[in-house]
């Protein structure tokens, strides 16, 4: 017996979390052997953001999804699925999903999804094939990450890059596409580019368990590898990247950013999204981090086309077409 569900889906809402502490490159530094200068040649970055002593990603992860519930107009209640992309929730299970849906009152279907930093886009595609096939009728997905919880404030590698935050969206269906077919796939030979410090079963109070990443060789991967997923993404849309008017990708790096933008060779017109400057490398909470922070400036605007990009630990990627959605507080 088939399902039927709505021919089109979209974003309803955006709802972002950022936390109140504010890190600069020097504080960095007062740990880490380098400098602001370097730090911001390298990665573009200026300040990021951490969550407070006892402020817990489900913390960070509620509060964004309540603010993208009110700006969609949906009830948790009437929520099917609520999906968390997160490589940083403390336990293997439970998963942060069910308890993020107790959290707002609702009793959907709960999972989470790890992906990396790929992981919202991931979810993205998943939610709306879930209302296409008639399972759910909305399906709110968060992107939330407290990386703080897990880094080496020595390693000149990551220390100065990660940080935390939270993005929510709630996904209905739509008169009109709002979210395009998905360009995904992983690369398994590359896995040993971002990983943890250890296994789980290795672990000792004298070994804490630590994000590491071969930064040169994500540099070397990313902005080319990328730019060919883009231009899948755009096609299976049907639009060609002229058509596009803000360009989200995963706020990994400025230099990546700049160098997969010119590498795509977009329209001077296209908006590109640089919120890592002020927010640092947030994972699977970057892409809505961003999209929220283009609104809120004026560079992007409910309805315009953009083009989202992910890439990460695995090595996975997805992106997908959308359009902007209302966002909650702009």
């Amino acid at each position: 017996m088939q399902q039927a569900g709505p021919s089109a889906t979209a974003i309803l809402g955006l709802g972002v979390y950022r936390p109140e502490r504010v890190v600069t490159n020097d504080e960095i530094c007062e740990v880490l052997d380098s400098s602001d200068e370097w730090i911001q040649t390298r990665s573009g970055i200026r300040s990021r953001r951490y969550a407070a002593d006892g402020e817990s990603l489900l913390d960070m992860a509620a509060v964004a999804a309540q603010r993208a519930l009110a700006v969609a107009g949906v009830d948790a209640a009437d929520l099917g699925t609520v999906i968390v992309a997160t490589s940083t929730h403390v336990q293997h299970t439970p998963a942060a999903a069910p308890v993020l849906a107790d959290r707002l009152g609702s009793r959907a279907a709960a999972f989470d999804v790890s992906a990396g930093c790929a992981g919202f886009c991931h979810a993205l595609s998943v939610a709306s094939d879930l209302v296409r096939g008639g399972n759910a009728r909305y399906v709110l997905v968060v992107g939330v990450e407290r990386l703080s919880t897990f880094m080496d404030p020595t390693d000149r590698g990551t220390a100065f890059i990660f940080a935390d935050g939270a993005g929510a969206v709630v996904v209905g269906g739509a008169d009109e596409p709002g979210i395009g077919p998905v360009a995904w796939g992983s690369d398994g030979s590359q896995s040993h580019v971002i990983t943890q410090s250890m296994r789980c079963d290795e672990l000792d109070a004298e070994h804490p368990l630590v994000v590491q990443m071969e930064g040169t060789q994500v540099f070397r991967w990313a902005p080319f590898a990328m730019a060919d997923v883009a231009r899948d993404a755009v096609a299976r849309a049907g639009l060609t990247l002229d058509d596009l008017d803000v360009f989200v990708p995963h706020q990994a790096n400025l230099r990546i950013t700049e160098t997969l933008a010119r590498n795509l060779k977009l329209p001077e017109s296209v908006a590109i999204a640089r919120d890592v400057q002020e927010s640092g490398n947030t994972s699977a909470a970057s892409v809505p981090l961003a999209i929220e922070a283009m609104v809120r400036s004026g560079e992007a605007k409910e309805g315009d086309t953009a083009l989202l990009i992910a890439f990460g630990a695995g090595l996975s990627y997805a992106g997908q077409v959308v359009a902007i959605p209302p966002v909650a507080g702009v």
